[in-house]
């Protein structure tokens, strides 16, 4: 038994479809979770700025006592997976798991990739689509626009300008005849029925926060390491930026009312005291 927090980490708050798989499957477990809103989007970072916010964001998780970490972010997951191999505790991504989802969801061996630039350009789902299916055909396709459409809250089925700007990544993959979609960032699952529109109902979708999810629930009960006292789990958020901003959404991606304590912090200044409570419910 280990009744210590899993956490989870993100740029903004796509982590938190994570977060709300992880309630699902694993609802005695307490997470701490930190959504980098300060400095969103992370897609659009250098290489070398990338590897310093994953090593920061690791860094305060790690302080907080958890035993696995999630960086439920695919640009982390695909530009900085040696800061996460060389933790003092498990931790995993976002790419290997949803990538072996696809190969055996595919039936036609085409598969599409949306994500950040960041995550496009590093090819870490192409590789191991390609480690797992050598012959598979990998169409990936950076969507930029796709995050702060998300976190402005434009998600609805009938909103015309992320409708449209879906047709228009989309396109060149309907063109190509992908019959499975890996939605590569956690922001993209709160896009499923729009992208599940313009794509057509044959078309698989791959969620990564939820294959992330599940794998971490597998590796807890292999190392059996589950929080076993039967009680409720708790949360814990903390972010970078306002607090209220990030209540405005954050119920979005959670599927439900915000509970637990929510945390503002400095995340330049991870070594010192610089963790300030300014909001709680």
């Amino acid at each position: 038994m280990d009744n210590r927090p899993i956490g989870v980490f993100d740029s903004g708050l796509g982590g938190l479809t994570v977060v709300r798989q992880l309630m699902r499957l694993l609802p005695s477990e307490d997470i701490v979770y930190f959504g980098d809103t300060g400095r969103v989007p992370y897609g659009n970072r250098s290489r070398e700025t990338l590897i310093k916010y994953t090593r920061q964001d690791c860094r305060f998780l790690l302080g907080q006592n958890v035993k696995r970490i999630i960086a439920a972010c695919g640009t982390a997951s695909s530009v900085a997976p040696h800061v996460l191999r060389s933790l003092p505790v498990k931790a995993g991504g976002v790419v290997e798991q949803a990538a072996d989802a696809a190969v055996r969801a595919t039936r036609n061996g085409k598969i599409g990739v949306l994500g950040t630039q960041a995550t496009i350009h590093s090819g870490s789902f192409q590789r191991r689509i390609g480690e797992q299916r050598p012959d598979a055909a990998v169409y990936p396709q950076a969507c930029p626009l796709f995050v702060p459409l998300v976190e402005s809250g434009w998600i609805g089925r009938d909103d015309e300008i992320t409708i449209l700007t879906a047709r228009r990544y989309l396109e060149p993959l309907k063109a190509a005849g992908v019959d499975t979609l890996i939605l590569g960032c956690t922001h993209f699952p709160l896009l499923a029925p729009i992208i599940g529109d313009v794509m057509g109902e044959n078309v698989v979708l791959i969620d990564s926060g939820k294959t992330a999810a599940e794998d971490c629930a597998r590796q807890l009960r292999q190392d059996d390491a589950l929080n076993r006292t039967k009680k409720a789990g708790e949360l814990h958020f903390y972010v970078s930026d306002r607090p209220e901003n990030f209540l405005s959404v954050a119920s979005i991606f959670l599927g439900g009312e915000v509970t637990g304590d929510i945390h503002t912090l400095d995340i330049e200044q991870v070594d010192g005291a610089e963790i300030d409570m300014v909001y709680k419910r």
